[in-house]
């Protein structure tokens, strides 16, 4: 059930709509009033960013031990039944 999307590239899955909480305050870079919050998929695992939405420069990154009700899969391996 895959669909050409515009960039060449197969969809497998919906797009992931994450919601996103508006933050006051200046983007020390830019100046633009433009902050929000929202979780971000980094190379090292998930983390609760707030970033400008006009330059999308990174203000704050904080670590996340979980989304929602998926914990991290870190230490699942060992009780599965496929492993």
């Amino acid at each position: 059930m895959s669909e050409q999307n515009g960039t060449g590239y197969r969809r497998i899955a919906p797009p992931v709509e994450m919601t996103r909480e508006t933050v006051e305050g200046t983007c020390p870079a830019c100046g633009a009033e433009a902050l929000q919050r929202y979780p971000v998929l980094a190379e090292n695992g998930w983390y609760t960013a707030v970033k400008c939405q006009e330059c999308l420069v990174s203000v704050s990154r904080d670590r996340l031990d979980h989304i929602g009700e998926l914990p991290p899969l870190v230490g699942s391996l060992e009780d599965s039944a496929l492993y």
